[in-house]
């Protein structure tokens, strides 16, 4: 498990956020979202980071410690 897997979801779950809202907020696909805490997607593009993050309130920095 990557740490942007393990990061995604423990920021997500913090803020009160389903997958589902959270890929709303960031302006991505839920299923992006659901194959990145499954460790499916473990390269998500830079553009997709930044939009998660941004939702997230937090910096790629952050997202992908």
């Amino acid at each position: 498990m990557s740490n942007i897997t393990k990061t995604l979801r423990k920021l997500r779950e913090a803020k009160g956020l389903s997958q589902e809202k959270l890929a709303r907020l960031a302006d991505v696909a839920n299923n992006t979202i659901i194959k990145i805490e499954a460790g499916k997607n473990q390269n998500p593009t830079l553009d997709t980071l930044k939009k998660i993050a941004k939702a997230l309130g937090v910096s790629v920095d952050n997202l992908i410690q």
